[in-house]
């Protein structure tokens, strides 16, 4: 037996197409009676609207654009998680892309989601404000997050890097650590500048006199790697080491303990973010709710495509220092 149509429910309860589609798309323009024949019908003849017919009659792709700087790594994919969870959870496809650092080819892969997706979240920490309004396409619902600062009429999604840097340097301090060392994120990035002047402004109040260590990373393994590599050879004094994320952590981990150079007795090691390898390996770092933050971001994007009110907030979101086996005493 062939699949009922919505020609077959049409007939079935002696109304017009048009009124089965608003009927069953849940529009106002339809009387309670007609309505109730029509589900009726659609329930007798066992009728499944069409998804995508669904969506050309309401002007809509049921679809939410995400588009991040990268699509490789534990942090990436736990994001990636959580949106996907929400975006079904309410009954949305998701269209997943990625852009680079160059703003040309940022605007393409976003106007590549034009007329696929009924809006846009964007991860743009590597990208001006200028840069960043030239690629959103007009007139397309957007969310960023971890973006330029410097846009307000945008709603968006940041992390308190100022506050985590904070925590993360008075917990070492506290420790008992006195040279501590900071593995910076890629130069250019939103994030890794911000948390590189958080760890500066937080060395100079907690340790006045001592000189910040900043050392150049890439947030990559390989970048923690070479960290270890100069604290092995002597050419950086330390006794702990803070990485902007917990990869660079991680790398410098396994670097510091193939040198055999003791963690944490000679030297302590922190990351950023909280992924599943740094609890497996028992790292300390500053917790990011990450799948959770991109459910929220998902369903915040949602709930304005759904019309249920403007919004341009700029939610400021928090991490929680948590200390494992890498920094514990001295």
């Amino acid at each position: 037996m062939s699949e009922a149509t919505i020609r077959d429910v049409a007939r079935y309860a002696k109304v017009s197409i048009a009124s089965v589609s608003r009927a069953l798309n849940g529009l106002d323009n339809v009387r309670a009676e007609t309505r109730e024949r029509v589900i009726a019908a659609a329930a007798e003849l066992g009728y499944v609207p069409h998804a995508g017919a669904r969506s050309l009659s309401l002007a809509r792709a049921h679809a939410i654009g995400v588009v991040l700087p990268d699509l490789h790594g534990e942090f990436f994919s736990e994001f990636v998680r959580g949106m996907d969870r929400a975006a079904s959870g309410r009954s949305y496809a998701m269209l997943l892309s990625n852009m680079h650092d160059d703003g040309d080819q940022a605007a393409m892969a976003l106007r590549a989601m034009r007329g696929r997706v009924d809006g846009l979240i964007v991860m743009a920490p590597h990208l001006s404000e200028g840069a960043l309004r030239r690629a959103l396409p007009s007139r397309l619902p957007a969310l960023i997050i971890h973006g330029p600062r410097t846009i307000d009429d945008v709603p968006t999604v940041r992390l308190d890097n100022a506050a985590a840097a904070e925590a993360m340097v008075t917990h070492l301090v506290q420790s008992g650590r006195r040279r501590i060392v900071h593995i910076a994120g890629a130069e250019g990035n939103i994030d890794a500048g911000e948390r590189a002047a958080a760890f500066r402004a937080a060395i100079e109040r907690h340790l006045p006199g001592a000189v910040p260590i900043v050392l150049h990373g890439d947030f990559s393994e390989e970048s923690g790697e070479a960290a270890a590599r100069a604290i092995a050879n002597g050419s950086i004094a330390c006794d702990a080491v803070f990485a902007a994320n917990d990869m660079m952590a991680i790398g410098c981990l396994q670097g510091l303990r193939a040198a055999g150079i003791a963690v944490p007795d000679q030297v302590a090691v922190a990351g950023f973010d909280d992924i599943p390898l740094a609890r497996y390996l028992g790292i300390t770092t500053m917790r990011v709710q990450i799948a959770d933050m991109g459910a929220h971001a998902m369903n915040r994007l949602i709930d304005i495509l759904e019309g249920k009110g403007p919004d341009t907030r700029a939610e400021l979101h928090q991490a929680e220092l948590v200390v494992r086996s890498t920094s514990a005493g001295n």
